[in-house]
């Protein structure tokens, strides 16, 4: 069976994906047609519903819980791992009202954590996540909020830091923070909806024991990133939430999803977002 599946190039996505687009796994008879989009790109795909399985912003699979259903496998949840408020010198809260703030993409987790923690902060401006430093340094923006592996690269071009979004959301939370998640459409069948978070699992597990064995298609997608920084990017978004989400990681999820709902910038969330279990 052969289904269209979404991720992005960054080396978290490429790293846990590399065994299952390439077969060094058991893919019980699933095979992929892959399409390697920015993770906005990837949000606005899945809101019309275009493919089979697709990585995705949770603050955009808030939108789309009628079509889609999370994995157990596969998600970017984690503590000290959340965006970043940048800027090129320190900001006062009216500053930061002010804007202009370059975000990521409206449907990131990123802008939703800056809308509750900045929810002032109105005057938007929509970036490639990679653009965002450059805006800041170019004065395009007051701030810019990044994700991925510019939280490494910020401070070597002179920003700072302004908030540690991730920080802001387990300070009131008490919960990791969940970033991107993989979704499977729904009209796809509860069998085949298991069996591709079995194989995600299987990828995400053999990537984790063999790392070294990802390291081309991690470096073929990684651009000019320095080695270190993909590795460090990797390790901090690729944990054991990757491989489940558990209790805890279903938990934070819900809370997020209560919060967005709470504050009547999504719409009404199903039930039934997780993937059902097995019955064994």
């Amino acid at each position: 069976m052969k289904l269209s599946l979404g991720f992005s190039p960054c080396p978290n996505d490429t790293f846990i994906f590399d065994a299952l687009v390439h077969q060094k796994i058991d893919t019980e008879g699933l095979t992929f047609e892959v399409l390697l989009a920015d993770v906005e790109e990837l949000n606005q795909k899945a809101l019309k519903g275009v493919l089979d399985i697709t990585k995705l912003s949770y603050h955009a699979y808030a939108h789309l819980t009628d079509k889609y259903v999370l994995l157990d496998a596969g998600s970017a949840l984690g503590r000290n791992c959340g965006p970043l408020l940048i800027a090129k010198r320190p900001l006062s809260n009216a500053e930061i009202a002010e804007g202009p703030i370059a975000i990521p993409g409206k449907l990131t987790t990123a802008n939703f954590l800056l809308s509750l923690a900045y929810p002032d902060a109105q005057n938007k401006q929509a970036f490639l996540f990679s653009d965002i430093e450059q805006a800041v340094l170019r004065e395009e923006v007051v701030a810019g909020l990044i994700i991925h592996e510019n939280r490494f690269t910020y401070q070597d071009k002179g920003l700072v830091k302004i908030q540690d979004l991730g920080e802001f959301w387990e300070s009131t939370t008490g919960h990791p923070i969940p970033l991107g998640g993989i979704v499977v459409h729904r009209r796809l069948p509860t069998d085949i909806q298991q069996k591709i978070n079995r194989v995600l699992a299987r990828s995400v597990a053999y990537a984790q024991q063999t790392p070294s064995a990802t390291r081309d298609y991690v470096r073929a997608h990684a651009q000019e990133m320095d080695e270190e920084v993909m590795f460090a990017h990797i390790g901090l978004y690729v944990n054991d939430f990757t491989r489940n989400l558990g209790t805890e990681g279903r938990a934070a999820v819900a809370t997020l999803f209560d919060r967005a709902e709470a504050l009547q910038i999504v719409p009404k969330i199903r039930e039934d977002i997780f993937l059902k279990q097995p019955i064994n």
